[in-house]
This record gives structure tokens, sequence and C-alpha cells, in this order.
């Protein structure tokens, strides 16, 4: 099993409204330790990601109704970083 396939998992633990708070953290804390918070990119230096999708993804972010306003404000801090 690949890392990026190990750390979908877990980022579909903290997404299942069936799982226990438990497995729930012990996913988040998995994801931060052994997967720089879930980005696979980074913990396995697959490469680069192309910034076109990269951006179109964080903007879908911003308009989706089912994200928190935490993930939206992060999504916006990133897309004006990727402008500077």
């Amino acid at each position: 099993m690949s890392d990026a396939q190990i750390a979908g998992g877990h980022k579909a633990n903290l997404n299942n409204p069936n799982t226990s708070q438990e497995s729930k953290e012990h996913s988040k804390q998995v994801l931060n330790e052994e997967f720089n918070g879930g980005d696979v990119s980074k913990a396995t230096g697959s490469g680069d990601k192309n910034p076109n999708n990269v951006a179109g993804g964080l903007k879908a972010t911003l308009k989706n109704p089912n994200v928190s306003e935490e993930a939206k404000e992060s999504a916006k801090e990133r897309l004006e970083q990727m402008d500077a």
C-alpha cells in the first residue's frame, strides 16, 4: 500500500461520521507525525503538483458549502501565497 493510500484512509476516517472520536484523533496524529499533516506530496517526495490544478482545487474549496470556515480560510491563504 502506498503512502498516498494510507494517508487517504486516515483523511477519510476524519470525515466519516460513523467513526469514534478516538479513531479520528489517532488518524489526525498519524497524519501530523508521518504525513506532514496529510500533505502526501511532501511526505513522499513525489514531486511538484500542477499549480493550476492546485489553484482550482483551492478555489473549489472556497465555494463548497460543506467545507469548514477554517478550511476555507486555509485555502484562501494558500491561494494568496501562490499569487505572491
